[in-house]
């Protein structure tokens, strides 16, 4: 019966190499091309041809133009096949695609065909689902990485237009994204030891350097964002922080246990488990502070709005400000006395200073001519004579209502 099934599946095979040679060359269509896909994901369950894989890299790395193709040929056979083979090889090979960096795959979006409901029509149905699994949580991630990779290079595209840095909210949802695509691939398992193939160990080496990639562009992120929460304050960017930190030390001990069933079951390109991000107490202290009060700690010392006058002569200050005099001769030397004679500081209410005279002048009046004017009212205000003209005399001075 095995026997049967793989000699079936190389017929079928030749036959699609035969269909592909004599098919038309188009914009979507190459038949050499075609004639590699197909051989990269032919019926063999024993491994992957890794030669014609890298053919279809090779093709592709020529020029871009050929992405095209190569999708529309992969597709027309990911849509037909019922072989969880088959499906799993394209989905290896879909998967090295997505490691050129070109403009045209970063903006592929979701991928042009659909595995999430894929169902092998060649083996008992009671072992099939199994694998059937396996392809599906590999392919749903596949998918969504093409998503995020495709609103990454739009955000960078519209970002690098207006030459603007990215805010601390759309840095968190990225991180929140880059969480939800760790959880789909802790999600690529065989959930049986008949699974233990050499097919799906290769698969999952692509998967195991693919969390390692991930799980170190969000440690990387985090510790960003987080020094920038820090650093400008804001409550509802200290408490999404909080959430995004919690939901990375609950999965930090889920990719520690995935590390250790992947090296158990022999998994040939497992390294050292990656070290779990961890974020410092003190940190997590001050994201807790000013969630609560909306302000870090650098910016309250920086500005603290508590009024305080202490013997030193430091000062803090209060909302609604004006400004005042305090004589401050009681914490300087002498020789500082000139300087620090009078010191400016912040207060809610005017202070009234009653002089003895306010001299106006008084249109056509003799020169000395002086008239009292009492006044209680904000010197401040609009008034003609704000600044009042004294003519220069030799016997009159001009009273110093503030000492700067």
């Amino acid at each position: 019966m095995r026997l049967w099934k793989k000699a079936a599946g190389a017929l079928k095979d030749r036959y699609s190499i035969w269909v592909a040679k004599l098919s038309p060359s188009g914009p979507c269509r190459n038949p050499d091309l075609e004639t590699v896909i197909i051989k990269a994901t032919s019926h063999d369950e024993q491994c992957m041809d890794y030669k014609n894989v890298q053919r279809v890299f090779k093709w592709l790395r020529t020029s871009p133009l050929y992405l095209k193709p190569l999708l529309y040929t992969l597709s027309l056979r990911m849509e037909k096949t019922r072989s969880w083979v088959v499906a799993l090889k394209g989905l290896i090979l879909v998967h090295g695609v997505f490691c050129f960096d070109l403009p045209a795959v970063q903006k592929l979006g979701r991928l042009p065909f659909d595995l999430s409901h894929f169902s092998d029509g060649h083996i008992n149905p009671h072992k099939a689902w199994v694998f059937n699994a396996f392809v599906r949580s590999y392919f749903a991630y596949l998918d969504q990485k093409s998503t995020f990779a495709r609103l990454e290079a739009m955000k960078e595209n519209k970002i690098g237009n207006k030459k603007k840095e990215e805010t601390v909210m759309e840095e968190l949802q990225s991180l929140e994204k880059l969480l939800g695509l760790i959880d789909l691939l802790l999600q690529i398992k065989p959930r049986n030891p008949n699974m233990n193939v050499v097919l799906v160990l290769e698969a999952m080496d692509c998967v195991m350097d693919e969390v390692l990639d991930v799980y170190g562009k969000f440690c990387k992120g985090l510790h960003r964002v987080l020094s920038r929460i820090i650093d400008m304050g804001g409550k509802e960017e200290a408490g999404a922080g909080l959430d995004v930190v919690r939901k990375a030390e609950w999965q930090g001990g889920k990719i520690s246990m995935y590390f250790d069933f992947c090296r158990d079951i022999g998994v040939v390109n497992v390294s050292e488990c990656p070290e779990i991000v961890k974020i410092d107490e003190k940190d997590i202290h001050e994201l807790l502070r000013i969630r609560d009060d909306g302000v870090t700690e650098r910016k309250n010392l920086e500005g603290n709005d508590n009024y305080n006058n202490n013997d030193n002569g430091v000062v803090t200050y209060e909302h609604n400000k004006a400004i005042v005099v305090r004589d401050c001769r009681a914490t300087a030397t002498t020789s500082e006395q000139k300087q620090l004679d009078m010191k400016t500081v912040i207060t809610d209410k005017w202070e009234v200073f009653d002089d003895d005279l306010i001299v106006d002048v008084i249109e056509n009046a003799p020169i000395g001519t002086r008239v009292p004017i009492a006044t209680t009212c904000n010197p401040f205000v609009d008034s003609l004579s704000l600044v009042p003209y004294i003519p220069v005399c030799n016997f009159h001075v001009l009273p110093d209502l503030i000492v700067l």
